[in-house]
């Protein structure tokens, strides 16, 4: 029996065959995760209900099976109809359960037609599409080296 929190076959088999620098998207239940992925990805959809699963429980599972070494949050808009003054409030519960796993890792924000161009980019290898209705919580990380 597994040790980790994630149980899910498939994941764990994508993330068992990624290496060093491979990315993992999170994506909201927003996300057009099915025309976005890079040519050596693979789609698992957790998207059940709106709401069921959410970004972070997902986070959650996969701080307790890799070691992340950066995450890409997409940038949201200051203007337009889906405008904020502020980071979304997922970034805050991203930033606390990065630091509840002693990772160091900081959110890093990137432009949303660039976050779109790195995720199709060859080195991504696994989109887990939830459903959640957060504004902005799709989440890029990339898998850092067993310590």
């Amino acid at each position: 029996m597994l040790k980790h929190q994630l149980t899910h076959p498939k994941i764990n088999e994508v993330l068992g065959r990624a290496g060093h620098y491979s990315k993992v998207l999170i994506a909201d239940g927003n996300y057009p995760a099915y025309n976005t992925m890079g040519p050596n990805a693979e789609l698992v959809s957790l998207n059940l209900s709106p709401g069921v699963v959410t970004c972070t429980q997902v986070l959650e599972a996969l701080l307790s099976a890799v070691h992340i070494d950066a995450a890409n949050t997409m940038m949201y808009q200051v203007e337009g109809p889906y405008a904020l003054e502020q980071d979304p409030p997922i970034w805050d519960e991203y930033r606390q359960l990065f630091s509840a796993s002693d990772s160091k890792v900081e959110l890093e924000p990137i432009e949303q037609m660039t976050f779109y161009e790195t995720v199709r980019s060859p080195e991504h290898v696994l989109t887990i599409h939830t459903a959640d209705q957060s504004l902005y919580a799709n989440l890029l990380l990339t898998i850092g080296v067993r310590r």
